[in-house]
């Protein structure tokens, strides 16, 4: 039986929409700061488009859950080991992924990843970056993608757990640049002037779609009910007003 849990407690363990003493439908992981998908705002709230996308899924398909803000690392093992029955949390959509076992909902955004320098920096091309350490986060596209130059550029890769200290070594000049998603990126620099890094041309991948995940087919039905919910949001206009709260 799920117990009321102090401030502390919420952060470390669980966001709910069930409210104490009821037990939801379904345990969903996020990550806890990947702005604008998932944060924490100024008012102590945890929101974002992948909060207000699933809130709006589940209020049109008309399940209830508990959203629990583990981190990226901490919510793959989650729902690899049962302990959550889905993850939303800016995932990419991966053919290695699926041969992992992960479950993918139909795309609910396109991103491209990029590589991010500190504002004072000169590099303006891959070029530049020979020989240098760049900082990635461990088991996203953007580490993925720093792999991909990193024979033809000579990178020296160095994996973090979570965006915001591996920002800060981009930001303390350990690391040459790092590799993230653009718009997370851009939403970042754009609230966190104080960051003082940017974005430079040309230097982002293709791009990919972001999927709410499964690791057990036995939860095949709640991927189901949010490829049914998402359509319904996009044909409503819910969608895209989501997408303007967080993105204009």
């Amino acid at each position: 039986m799920k117990k009321c849990l102090s401030f502390v407690a919420v952060v470390l363990a669980a966001f709910t929409l069930t409210g104490c003493g009821k037990k939801a439908d379904y345990i969903v992981a996020t990550d806890t700061a990947f702005r604008p998908f998932e944060y924490t705002n100024e008012n102590n709230e945890f929101v974002g488009i992948d909060v207000d996308i699933l809130a709006a899924v589940a209020a049109d398909q008309g399940f209830t859950y508990e959203l629990r803000p583990l981190g990226w690392d901490a919510g793959v093992l989650a729902v690899q080991a049962g302990q959550a029955d889905a993850l939303i949390a800016g995932a990419t959509i991966k053919e290695e992924r699926r041969k992992s076992g992960w479950i993918f909902s139909d795309g609910y955004y396109d991103a491209t990843q990029t590589f991010v320098v500190a504002k004072n920096s000169t590099v303006a091309s891959f070029d530049d970056l020979k020989g240098k350490k760049i900082a990635v986060k461990n088991g996203t596209a953007g580490k993925d993608f720093a792999e991909s130059l990193k024979e033809k550029y000579n990178l020296n890769i160095a994996v973090f757990d979570d965006s915001p200290t591996m920002y800060e070594d981009v930001r303390l000049g350990n690391s040459a640049a790092c590799v993230e998603d653009t718009p997370i990126m851009a939403a970042n620099i754009k609230a966190n002037p104080a960051l003082n890094l940017r974005i430079p041309a040309g230097m982002e991948s293709e791009g990919a779609p972001y999927g709410f995940a499964i690791m057990n087919k036995s939860n095949q039905p709640l991927l189901d009910k949010f490829n049914a919910g998402l359509k319904n949001i996009r044909a409503n206009g819910t969608y895209q007003q989501i997408l303007d709260k967080y993105l204009k």
